[in-house]
């Protein structure tokens, strides 16, 4: 039964397939043309990138998931790129941006493998580990883009907090702290309707692997509520680092 579902609902690639690629891209830079978006550009150049990686990773990945080694330095390299990434999304690609991604990362991956939840296999740590890094770096971005943001646009009182006693990092928090409420929405609103507005790819990826749906419904829970404590402690602590001017200041 699950092989038949998962043969009835693999994508096939083909002629077809690479059209309609091609036409979703050309509809999103359209729409943003039309809006005089100035993204034009990154829509095409995002999607061209994603080609080129994903086949790049669908190449790579047999091999990853033949060695514990191979894997250890997979994990690594997302983990650098995914620092890499939020870095230049906060104007500092330094090795403290990496910190929150890590911290929020390493505790809930640890608890996972080591509480034996998840198989310890190269072929289930990758993908989780996959999840949870993308997580973390997203909270990253959206939390310490609008931690700055916040800092240079209410600097006036920023300095009247200073001039009331407030040390620096105190007087930041005081502005920024809700921008770490507001990076984890994506995830609580994800969390909040899953199932009932979409399928995440965890619970559709299992279930097409053969499980039960109750199976999948377990995985796809797992995942989610990591991702909630991931991305907490990731925009916690990079709305800390921004306070402290250890990031963009």
């Amino acid at each position: 039964m699950g092989s038949e579902l998962s043969s009835q609902a693999t994508v096939t690639l083909s002629v077809t397939y690479a059209v309609v690629l091609a036409v979703l891209v050309c509809v999103a830079v359209t729409v943003a043309v039309v809006a005089r978006l100035d993204i034009g550009r990154p829509l095409v150049v995002a999607s061209v990138r994603a080609v080129v990686q994903l086949a790049a990773i669908s190449l790579l990945v047999i091999a990853v998931l033949r060695s514990w080694g191979l894997t250890a330095v997979f994990v690594a390299s997302m983990l650098t790129i995914a620092a890499f990434t939020s870095g230049g999304r906060l104007g500092r690609r330094s090795p403290v941006v990496a910190l929150p991604i890590l911290a929020g990362v390493a505790p809930v991956l640890a608890l996972v493998l080591l509480s034996r939840t998840v198989p310890t296999t190269p072929i289930a740590v990758v993908p989780i580990a996959g999840i949870l890094i993308g997580g973390a770096m997203t909270a990253t971005s959206l939390a310490g883009r609008r931690a700055l943001e916040t800092l240079r646009t209410r600097r006036g009182e920023f300095e009247a907090a200073l001039a009331l006693g407030f040390s620096d990092r105190d007087a930041a928090l005081e502005l920024c702290r809700p921008s770490a409420s507001e990076a984890l929405v994506p995830a609580l609103d994800q969390t909040r309707t899953v199932g009932l507005v979409t399928l995440p790819g965890a619970f559709v990826g299992v279930l097409l692997g053969g499980a039960s749906p109750v199976e999948a419904g377990a995985a796809q829970l797992l995942v989610l509520v990591g991702l909630l404590a991931v991305e907490t402690i990731a925009a916690v602590l990079t709305v800390e680092l921004v306070a402290r001017g250890a990031i963009g200041r």
